[in-house]
């Protein structure tokens, strides 16, 4: 059975090389996927292909080891570039997260197939009548958000008019009510945010800078997991 019909996003790490206060990527994702996440997506708006086809590759090396390739989920942001060449070398990639300016899905699952993981960032603009009215036929989940400002992704919120907007506890509840798929939460998450996310209803959480700006990532992730699965609905 192919990942894409036992996934599972309710511990998500998103990491690139610019994250991490210049230390290396495949460690950091040991680290989470030894405390529990469950879905690991690469993103990156500053290293080449090449580089993200290498850190994908290590990615998928450290899943293995870790005996989790059928249980912990391998995506890559935006790039089906990328995706298609970690394939061709062999590479074992999920699928890939886009965003609503990035290539449609309908593209992403012609080209990976039934088995491959498409994820979409639910617009900000209109957001719950976008939830409760899209075709979610060729998508697996949302990624929604932010609870709060981010500096990892800085146009994050923002709509059309370039206005901020931060998303509040009842608006994910409401989210989570509304959408037909998964729904997956991130945007600024902190270790104090989880416990309320976790009772809105929402599949899971995701977070950048919570691990990858920690002094011990490990450590964090674990918080994370445990705290997640402690208070969750």
């Amino acid at each position: 059975m192919s990942i894409r019909h036992k996934l599972d996003i309710s511990a998500y790490f998103v990491v690139g090389p610019e994250n991490t206060k210049g230390r290396p990527v495949g460690p950091m994702i040991r680290d989470a996927v030894d405390a529990g996440f469950t879905c690991v997506q690469i993103r990156s708006k500053t290293a080449s292909a090449r580089q993200l086809i290498e850190l994908t590759g290590q990615a998928a090396e450290v899943i293995a080891q870790a005996g989790k390739a059928r249980i912990v989920a391998l995506l890559v942001n935006d790039r089906l570039d990328v995706v298609l060449a970690a394939k061709k070398q062999g590479i074992h990639v999920d699928g890939i997260h886009v965003g609503q300016s990035d290539i449609p899905v309908d593209v992403c699952r012609e080209y990976l197939g039934p088995d491959a993981i498409v994820g979409l960032s639910a617009r900000t603009h209109e957001l719950f009548e976008y939830i409760k009215n899209a075709d979610v036929s060729l998508i697996d989940y949302f990624g929604a958000g932010p609870l709060h400002e981010t500096k990892t992704k800085p146009d994050s919120g923002l709509d059309v008019d370039g206005k901020r907007i931060t998303r509040s506890i009842a608006d994910i509840t409401t989210l989570a009510q509304l959408s037909s798929i998964p729904v997956v939460v991130g945007g600024g998450v902190k270790l104090a945010d989880i416990p309320g996310l976790a009772q809105t209803g929402v599949d899971g959480f995701f977070v950048v800078s919570a691990i990858s700006q920690a002094d011990d990532p490990g450590h964090e992730a674990a918080n994370l997991v445990k705290t997640w699965n402690r208070h969750k609905r």
